[in-house]
């Protein structure tokens, strides 16, 4: 169930915020939540953040409703999620067919049964570029935190992988990079099974994801990888076009990949490739 906290100093059915008191924009790299240029000073707390819990002025104090709100952009600007996907909501994600409507009504349902603290089978997107996986997950992540207050965090595994190998070789920061990750109410790790399948990459995975398997918290996926019984080619053979294609559990080892299964449920997305459509739509003659 979705917690939406209005802003206390945002203006009454604003057409930039909803009165929500922020806006999602991309900055740089990131997507980040910024204050909506009709918030006002707070008219509970004056802007302190404490309002009275009772009718005594001189008694208890509470966090103001403003406060909530800025710690959920807090939450989001520490999420990372890519400036590509400010936008990305599941309302706006482009239905192809019933499997995509599948994929989003799984989303849905992963967002009604969520509760912080509380084991929850995460989900991992699953099928070619372009079907808009990436989107679903962008859109899971801001949803937790903005609606529900939660923190979650998204990395895209390749980047993950690279920053750790340089906390490693710099002897210092991998453990905080791990904990960030392992810490969050849920972790969403883009592109599972990308990389060239050195042994560091999977140390990586593994660790992440063991950690994340014994406390019991949400992870959320995306892979261009199908789940399934290992094929036993961990890499495409260019040179043999009639070996047997990779699986996600080649990719990512059987212990990781079990642990997944057991944590998850694969859901397929497929349709159209995104990509291609949109260039079709740039060329066509208005």
């Amino acid at each position: 169930m979705s917690t939406y906290l209005p802003h206390p100093g945002a203006t009454p059915k604003c057409p930039h915020c909803d009165q929500r008191g922020f806006v999602i924009r991309p900055i740089g790299e990131r997507a980040e939540a910024q204050a909506c240029e009709c918030v006002k000073t707070c008219p509970k707390c004056r802007d302190t953040g404490w309002v009275s819990t009772t009718d005594d002025l001189r008694g208890p104090k509470g966090r103001c409703d403003c406060q909530h709100v800025q710690r959920r952009m807090r939450l989001y600007a520490a999420a990372n999620i890519p400036a590509r996907h400010y936008n990305s909501r599941l309302a706006n994600f482009e239905i192809d067919g019933p499997l995509q409507m599948m994929a989003v009504q799984a989303g849905m349902d992963f967002l009604t049964r969520f509760r912080p603290g509380e084991p929850t089978r995460g989900l991992v997107f699953h099928g070619n570029v372009g079907r808009g996986k990436t989107h679903l997950l962008c859109a899971l992540v801001g949803e937790l935190i903005l609606e529900h207050g939660v923190s979650a965090r998204f990395v895209e595994f390749s980047h993950l992988v690279a920053d750790l190998k340089v906390a490693f070789e710099r002897k210092s920061g991998a453990a905080d990079v791990l904990e960030q990750l392992v810490g969050v109410d849920v972790l969403a790790i883009d592109e599972l099974g990308k990389g060239r399948n050195t042994e560091f990459e999977g140390t990586v995975v593994d660790e992440v994801v063991s950690r994340r398997y014994n406390a019991n918290t949400p992870l959320l996926g995306t892979t261009n990888y199908t789940p399934g019984v290992a094929s036993g080619f961990a890499n495409a053979n260019l040179a043999r076009p009639q070996a047997t294609a990779p699986m996600l559990s080649d990719r990512l080892g059987e212990r990781v990949y079990s642990r997944i299964k057991e944590m998850c449920d694969f859901v397929p997305v497929k349709g159209e490739d995104f990509r291609q459509r949109s260039t079709r739509a740039a060329r066509r003659p208005r």
